[in-house]
């Protein structure tokens, strides 16, 4: 009778945890659609809202920075007041940024409505992961992280398709406007679903070291993405040099405050520095792909961005299958074989990528593709694993914002540096005309773009041997710290892979 109702409990308690673990998908699964469905609509908000090349880009970019500047400090809010709560909040947040973005009728609208809706983007990224953590043992983190991979790769594909449909029949305006009924959704799910575990930890927001790094970040970004259609002058160099003295200003101001924006001592974690380095290296190399690809495929092949798109869906689908087994066994073994081989694999993708020509068979394209997406689900359910493992519990939100921010910085600078590369091979101005697909290339100027592609993804490939090898340095500081450091009983409850590390008693207090 006893075996029977453990059994029982167990099967409650594994019920719970799965659908908990399908509203935290449907989350990845929404912002994933808003990703890739807002990149194929950038041509016609360009059309419809009159906005010039260089600043539609803002539309993605400013997204992207809100995210990456508040990570951390939406990951402490969740540590603070709950991290359910916050990712319900996230869901609330998006909605309305959402909307209003469907309503925009001009340039700075709709780039600040993407700043709203990056909010939200952020509240629901950052916390995700800690509410994965405080949700699954140990033993059951990575078939979680797997499946949130899963919802990734779904939501890219499900984003790719129904962007083509809904921006050739209806609206551009559609692509915001679906979020709504889908955040809705996920938003009464999440109150019904999931539920904070009581625990709280005491934060002080860092809100100068948010806005130095916000700015900084800004004052680069934006001269990296002017020098692609126009040539150094007095101003780009002024935001280039201040984004630079802010961003140096900011590092020295976080050995300076009580709780940094970027919490540098939890890089005394041997096993988490290197898995923070590896995803932004990883960002900042595989990011651009999805732009690179679309800007080949419509710029020198003249595809449309609908039938330009639709070659990358299997790499994702195949992402959709993989991802799973490498969340498993990195519960099983040590997450660095899965995070390294699929960094590996993506190298290889890259430099598929990298030979694609004027003549070369669209079939190339679908192979790196899913080469990409097979490295991809490999990596990622992998590294957020060995993060939260090596993480403090009562340090799971700052930890995810961590891995968010170190990605994010990542992610706003690969789309920036890609286009400045590839920009380099032809005339200014003609890199994001073909980018939001009102300009083909012909002749001489289609292989020369083609070439400066190549450049592109050869310096990205460069990023992913750089990430792979910070990657396969945990194995050896793993084995370091479990070799010297005894186990506490509280540690012995935890997975045997996990490397729980001391710090500093200014970050573990309350």
């Amino acid at each position: 009778m006893l075996t029977i109702r453990r059994k029982k409990l167990e099967g409650t308690a594994h019920t719970k945890e799965d659908l908990a673990l399908a509203v935290i998908v449907t989350g990845v699964l929404m912002t994933a659609i808003d990703t890739t469905i807002v990149v194929l609509a950038l041509p016609s908000i360009e059309r419809d809202l009159h906005i010039g090349l260089a600043s539609v880009i803002w539309v993605i970019i400013s997204y992207l920075l809100i995210i990456t500047v508040l990570a951390t400090q939406v990951g402490k809010l969740g540590d603070m007041f709950g991290r359910v709560k916050m990712y319900q909040f996230g869901f609330l947040v998006f909605i309305i940024g959402s909307l209003l973005c469907a309503l925009s009728w001009n340039e700075a609208s709709i780039v600040t409505f993407r700043l709203i809706q990056g909010v939200g983007g952020a509240l629901i990224a950052s916390n995700a992961g800690a509410v994965i953590a405080d949700t699954f043992p140990p033993e059951r983190r990575g078939r979680a992280y797997g499946y949130n991979a899963v919802g990734w790769s779904m939501g890219a594909v499900v984003g790719i398709l129904l962007g083509g449909l809904l921006i050739t029949y209806i609206s551009w305006r559609w692509v915001f406007w679906i979020n709504v009924p889908i955040g809705a959704v996920a938003f009464i799910a999440a109150l019904r679903v999931l539920h904070d575990p009581g625990k709280r930890q005491k934060h002080k927001l860092d809100i100068g070291g948010t806005v130095t790094l916000g700015l900084g970040l800004y004052g680069v970004l934006w001269a990296m993405t002017r020098l692609a259609t126009n040539g150094l002058d007095a101003t780009l160099a002024g935001y280039l040099i201040g984004g630079i003295i802010l961003l140096i200003a900011f590092v020295i101001l976080e050995h300076k405050v009580e709780e940094p924006t970027v919490d540098l001592s939890l890089f005394r974690v041997p096993t988490l520095a290197p898995s923070l380095l590896a995803s932004f290296f990883q960002s900042l190399a595989n990011f651009s792909v999805l732009f690179l690809v679309i800007m080949y495929l419509q710029g020198s092949r003249h595809l449309s961005p609908i039938d330009a798109s639709l070659l990358l869906i299997p790499g994702y689908l195949l992402g959709v299958v993989v991802a799973p087994y490498s969340g498993r066994l990195s519960d099983r073994r040590n997450p660095v074989l899965p995070a390294t081989a699929g960094l590996t694999i993506q190298v290889i993708a890259l430099l598929v990528y990298a030979q694609l020509g004027m003549s070369t068979g669209l079939w190339m394209v679908v192979l790196a593709s899913v080469i990409n997406g097979i490295g991809g689900s490999s990596f990622f359910p992998a590294n957020n694993s060995a993060v939260m493992k090596a993480a403090p519990s009562n340090l799971f939100g700052v930890s995810s914002g961590m891995l968010r921010t170190f990605s994010n910085i990542g992610l706003v600078f690969s789309f920036s540096l890609a286009i400045l590369i590839t920009s380099r091979s032809i005339p200014r101005g003609l890199a994001f005309a073909i980018f939001v697909g009102t300009k083909g290339l012909v002749g001489p100027l289609a292989a020369a773009f083609a070439n400066g592609i190549h450049a592109a993804f050869y310096a990205s490939s460069s990023f992913l041997v750089i990430a792979a090898v910070l990657s396969a340095t945990r194995a050896k500081n793993a084995k370091l710290h479990l070799s010297s450091a005894p186990k506490t009983p509280t540690e012995k409850q935890t997975d045997s892979g996990d490397a729980l590390a001391e710090l500093p008693q200014e970050t573990t207090k309350a």
